[in-house]
């Protein structure tokens, strides 16, 4: 081979070398963008579910407090009575006392 020849392989073939790593490194820094916004756009994503929940456990945790709120007012006693008197048409009771009278008798011969 003469020199020519073999200096012109050389460059054809440090030509080829360049091509291919130009290539590598191209298809490389896209694949690795298209990860970059791949990851990019499934944080966002899982960032508004995150916003999603929070809100609606904010609702939800408003609500508790309103059905809770309103429990304890339907549990007064004011209320009941005034339920039981106009709507249920009842009257409050007549306070009664009772006598039990004992036989001394019994009592003497009581036995634990």
């Amino acid at each position: 081979m003469t020199k020519r020849r073999k200096s012109k392989m050389i460059s054809k073939h440090k030509e080829f070398i360049q091509t291919l790593s130009f290539f590598l490194v191209t298809v490389f820094s896209i694949g690795g963008l298209i990860i970059y916004l791949w990851v990019y756009t499934e944080i966002d994503e899982t960032m508004v579910a995150i916003e999603i929940q929070k809100t609606t456990f904010l609702e939800l945790n408003n609500t508790v407090k309103e059905l809770k709120s309103k429990i304890e007012s339907l549990n007064r006693v004011d209320r009941i009575t005034s339920v039981a008197k106009k709507e249920l048409g009842m009257v409050v009771a007549q306070p009664e006392s009772i006598t039990v009278f004992v036989d001394p008798i019994l009592v003497e011969n009581w036995v634990d």
